[in-house]
């Protein structure tokens, strides 16, 4: 698919499911109008004094154009209109950042930031997914008997990797190399009967990488760490470490933690520091979109500054996308409701 970029940015988004498309014909500097829109089953070209923008569509991806309706203009954003649209449904894009280990394979953590090996051929005899937050609960609820695994925590052995809802838990009892956890600041602690203070460690320790000291994770106990999804790439070993951007790589893995957990029909999430504080709340909407692009928005990547590194990239592919509905929980941010791809 090739596109001929001009001053018209086109945003065309593609529900699988529903077998329909939004076209979004930007606004252009200085004034565009008028411009002349033409639509193809394979294909659309909007010309307009600022030049020619076309877009030709993958094979699998096809157009109706007599179906078009709802044209309307949306001050700054630009022209509306909707229509039919046909998308082979077996068409799964495959993400390169799918990372979920694979059992008695032997694989190598890398630092996504900057490229440092954390864990080096270890041997993954047992790949196993965690249960929900509330498992606990539930056994409580459902069971006639009292819960076995009551004050038991769920840790892996020395082979084994368990996957939860946005980290993974790994055994380092015989890792010969490993980031030196940053232990955090033991918190004193004044006892009136007793002329002394008694120093009393927090729970949790933070695990930095020695190369850019960023957090990886957090010690959960004396042999398993956590670490978590947007921090580290696992691949097998005989893979070379990949360069990819820090924000698609945090956006991809986001959008797959939210398609994997609305299997569970949750659909509402937060996003939280390591101190528990919520900074954004998500609806997810949908997981079907396919999103075509020919110029990225200047106004739509200074609304979101984690997108600024990619805004180069090449924007006429064909992107796998989640729709959110998203609700900032930080005081001086903008507080409007809106979506996010």
């Amino acid at each position: 698919m090739a596109a001929t970029a001009a001053g018209t940015r086109v945003f065309l988004e593609v529900r699988r499911q529903l077998q329909s498309a939004l076209l979004v014909l930007g606004e252009v500097e200085g004034g565009g109008l008028p411009m002349d829109l033409s639509l193809t089953p394979s294909s659309l070209c909007v010309e307009a004094p600022a030049g020619c923008t076309e877009l030709r569509l993958p094979a699998w991806v096809r157009l109706e154009p007599a179906s078009c309706r709802g044209l309307h203009w949306d001050a700054g954003d630009g022209l509306h209109l909707r229509l039919r649209a046909r998308a082979e449904p077996s068409m799964k894009s495959t993400s390169m950042f799918n990372q979920s280990p694979q059992a008695q394979e032997c694989c190598t953590v890398y630092c996504q930031t900057c490229g440092e090996i954390i864990i080096k051929d270890r041997k993954l005899l047992r790949v196993l997914p965690l249960p929900g937050e509330d498992w606990g609960a539930l056994v409580g609820e459902w069971c006639c008997h009292p819960d076995p695994f009551a004050n038991k925590p769920l840790q892996p052995c020395e082979h084994d990797c368990f996957i939860g809802d946005s980290f993974f838990l790994v055994n380092l009892r015989t890792n010969l190399w490993h980031p030196g956890p940053e232990v955090s600041p033991a918190k004193k602690c004044h006892r009136p009967s007793e002329n002394h203070f008694k120093l009393e460690p927090k729970a949790n320790t933070k695990v930095i990488c020695k190369r850019c000291k960023v957090i990886l994770g957090e010690t959960v106990s004396s042999e398993t760490t956590k670490f978590y999804m947007t921090e580290i790439i696992i691949l097998p070993s005989d893979k070379s470490f990949p360069i990819i951007s820090r924000s698609e790589f945090v956006q991809s893995t986001v959008a797959r933690c939210l398609v994997e957990l609305s299997a569970r029909s949750t659909f509402r999430f937060t996003i939280q520091g390591r101190d528990g504080k919520v900074y954004i709340l998500l609806w997810l909407l949908n997981s079907d979109s396919l999103v075509i692009e020919s110029l990225r928005s200047s106004k739509w990547i200074k609304k979101f500054p984690l997108l600024e590194d990619i805004a180069q990239a090449d924007c006429s592919s064909v992107r796998s996308a989640v729709k959110v509905l998203y609700q900032p929980c930080v005081r001086g941010s903008n507080r409007e409701y809106g979506t996010a791809k």
